[in-house]
């Protein structure tokens, strides 16, 4: 049996809708039950079977749920509803919005304890606060949303895990964010529990966490997966549109089930226009490697692509990293003035506590720049400001290649024992390329 009150509860409920639709109750007991049980039962002193609870709910005109739990199946469908109405305002970047609307339904799921309705709310929070850059408050509604959700499979509670692991990543703390991440993946995978949405989300979240850490083989195996599992739809808002159209007209006729099945088709769709946000670290990805391999003309159209696909009103925190890669590539391409407005742009809407990574990849390829136009001084500030701001993240991989380029810069300008000093920092903080101290890679999926 699925949950429900507590008998006194039931029974009494049963003897007010009884009373109300104007029915003895041997009228509601026949043809199958006598009025006997009907009486012990609206006493509380008899807890009933799934088949009674059917018989009276078909007897008294209501769904099952409603007489098990007091909850209305309408009610239920129109939290639905208006769900997916929030999500949609969140996929189009409407974020101050979709927060009024996912802290009315929370309340309102919490006032009729839906468990599951409470955890969809609570995610859209997460979601709303990632995109204004409130990670701590995002961190704790995903925490709620999973409590709401610890009796549920692993893929029900992927999308606030996952959120979970993006606010401690945006927050510089990369190593717990793949961490989280990779015993997802490893789970689901050596589970057998293959979702392919799911297993999306982590593998394309794991990206930037990988790239900051100098895991860069293991952030193109995690593209490459990502980009395999991706789902493949014409115009996802068109039809996400549709479902909520149906659905509406389906609540009306009170064919609630169907309209239920609509909504969720809804609902998975607007789910996918918001992977938007992870494809476009895809894009990213596969722009680092043509930039690696010198091809910066499809690196350039990669980036610019994956900066694209995120909405104008994200956020800086998921774009900044997308950015400081294209002002690189820009930067070697010869348009180091478009690259230093861009990198500037960055810089103004990140901090230590938001962002501190790609804060220091903004000071470091400012800091080259400044370099190539001679400007020693304004170039070593921006590198002492980068040194600063990965020390607090634990980028080891970027501290070792950032003293390197202090050192080199300091024993061009004269100052040999300071320089001496940066490489000796560096070699301390100095570890193989693309690898990290976290173990073997996730297991893979079968694509």
């Amino acid at each position: 049996m699925g949950e429900r009150d507590e008998p006194g509860t039931i029974g009494r409920r049963v003897q007010q809708l009884r009373v109300e639709r104007g029915l003895t109750q041997k009228q509601l007991a026949e043809p199958v039950y006598t009025p006997a049980y009907v009486s012990t039962l609206e006493a509380g002193r008899v807890r009933p079977s799934d088949e009674a609870l059917r018989h009276l709910a078909d007897r008294l005109g209501v769904a099952f749920d409603e007489l098990a739990t007091g909850r209305s199946a309408r009610l239920v469908t129109e939290l639905h509803l208006r769900l997916t109405e929030a999500q949609r305002t969140l996929a189009v970047g409407e974020a101050e919005a979709a927060v009024e609307q996912y802290a009315g339904l929370l309340a309102e799921a919490e006032a009729h304890g839906l468990a599951e309705e409470q955890a969809a709310a609570l995610l859209g929070l997460g979601e709303c606060a990632l995109e204004t850059g409130e990670l701590v408050e995002g961190r704790q509604y995903f925490e709620r949303a999973e409590a709401r959700l610890a009796e549920a499979p692993l893929p029900a509670r992927v999308p606030a895990l996952r959120g979970r692991a993006v606010a401690h990543y945006l927050a510089g703390e990369l190593r717990y964010a793949v961490y989280l991440l990779e015993s997802a993946i490893d789970e689901l995978n050596r589970g057998g529990l293959h979702d392919p949405d799911a297993l999306l989300l982590l593998y394309a979240s794991a990206i930037g966490p990988y790239m900051d850490m100098g895991a860069h083989a293991r952030a193109a195996q995690a593209a490459e997966f990502a980009l395999a599992l991706a789902p493949q739809s014409g115009d996802p808002a068109l039809v996400a549109r549709m479902h909520r159209s149906v659905a509406r007209t389906l609540l009306a006729e009170g064919r609630l089930a169907e309209a239920d099945a609509s909504l969720a088709k809804a609902a998975e769709l607007y789910r996918g226009l918001h992977l938007r946000t992870e494809l476009a670290n895809c894009h990213w990805m596969r722009g680092y490697v043509y930039a690696q391999n010198g091809e910066l003309a499809r690196a350039e159209q990669e980036l610019r692509e994956a900066l694209e696909m995120l909405s104008a009103k994200r956020a800086s925190l998921y774009s900044s990293q997308v950015t400081v890669e294209l002002a690189d590539v820009l930067h070697r391409r010869g348009s180091s003035q478009e690259a230093a407005a861009l990198l500037e742009d960055v810089l103004g809407g990140l901090s230590p506590e938001r962002g501190a990574v790609h804060a220091a990849a903004a000071h470091r390829l400012l800091g080259i720049i400044a370099e190539d136009a001679r400007r020693a001084e304004q170039a070593e500030e921006h590198y002492v400001r980068a040194m600063s701001l990965l020390e607090r993240a634990g980028a080891a991989g970027d501290l070792a290649d950032l003293c390197r380029l202090l050192g080199d810069l300091l024993r061009r300008t004269g100052r040999v024992e300071a320089a001496l000093d940066a490489y000796r920092t560096g070699l301390g903080h100095r570890t193989a390329p693309g690898t990290t101290t976290l173990g073997p890679a996730p297991a893979q999926p079968p694509v």
